[in-house]
């Protein structure tokens, strides 16, 4: 079995001889994140988390990607939150890429590493700590949650990457997979956040152009995408944010696998209306 591995940011500057161009772009439909822009200067920070700092990823932006927020966050040794989510009608799930995250969740401890996904619904307490000796590293994926009357809200859960069955998509010859954390046909669930995977040379062979929109995480490998007519080579470490209806496309063109995190919104009627609820 392929050994996974998940790339994270660790910071730091470049040297002043480095050159300044790199491979970032931010367009009317999408943009790319390169990891080579994860550095300490634009790091962050958040009420009650101790010894943390987290690199943003994407957040709502009027014009452009509207529904979700997505979060790098650092942990060091002893630090963490009583008081993580201050917004009480968010969702989020929780990806470690590196190191070992204490996490409570409804009154239940777990300890999540590499591969770990946790899946938070809104109103419900949690807490995290880092009780090791070195940084913890994990995606916080947020949304705010579109409640519908007769639809229950999600119940918590934890699990890992290793744990879930890849599924084949039709007529690929399981070159291209999903890693599907939540039954697709549960419509209480208003996003998805599935690992993508792809064999060498593994492609999607058509310009996808739909309502949802995406934020894509680079965990392993290379390929390049067909993003709104023009092509983008990402690699580990790369983020993509895609705006809804943008097409795209890829195919994998590294040595080894190519796998990224992939949020996406679902199973919820589009705003008709800027105050609808």
């Amino acid at each position: 079995m392929h050994q996974r591995s998940y790339y994270s940011p660790k910071g730091g500057l470049p040297p002043q001889t480095q050159l300044l161009s790199d491979r970032a772009v931010f367009t009317e439909a999408y943009a790319v994140i390169p990891k080579g822009v994860l550095r300490d200067i634009v790091a962050s920070y958040l009420p009650f988390w101790d010894n943390t700092r987290l690199w943003v990823l994407s957040r709502p932006l009027s014009g452009f990607a509207e529904t979700f927020s997505q979060y790098i966050m650092e942990v060091g040794p002893g630090g963490g939150s009583d008081r993580p989510e201050l917004d009480p009608g968010a969702e989020g799930v929780l990806f470690v890429v590196e190191g070992e995250l204490t996490l409570t969740l409804a009154g239940e401890r777990h300890v999540l590493t590499p591969g770990g996904y946790a899946f938070i619904p809104p109103g419900c307490d949690w807490q995290v700590r880092n009780a090791a000796d070195s940084e913890v590293r994990f995606h916080w994926i947020r949304k705010a949650y579109e409640f519908v009357e007769g639809l229950g809200v999600p119940d918590p859960f934890v699990v890992n990457e290793v744990d879930v069955e890849p599924t084949p998509m039709p007529d690929t010859d399981g070159k291209w997979t999903t890693t599907r954390f939540v039954d697709p046909t549960d419509l209480r669930h208003d996003m998805h956040v599935n690992i993508v995977n792809f064999q060498p040379g593994g492609v999607i062979p058509f310009d996808e152009t739909h309502v949802m929109e995406h934020g894509l995480y680079v965990l392993e490998g290379k390929a390049v995408y067909h993003l709104n007519q023009d092509w983008v080579e990402v690699e580990a470490g790369d983020y993509m944010w895609l705006r809804a209806f943008c097409p795209q496309s890829c195919y994998a063109g590294g040595p080894g696998p190519f796998r990224y995190l992939l949020y996406k919104d679902v199973n919820r009627h589009p705003k008709l209306r800027l105050d609808s609820r």
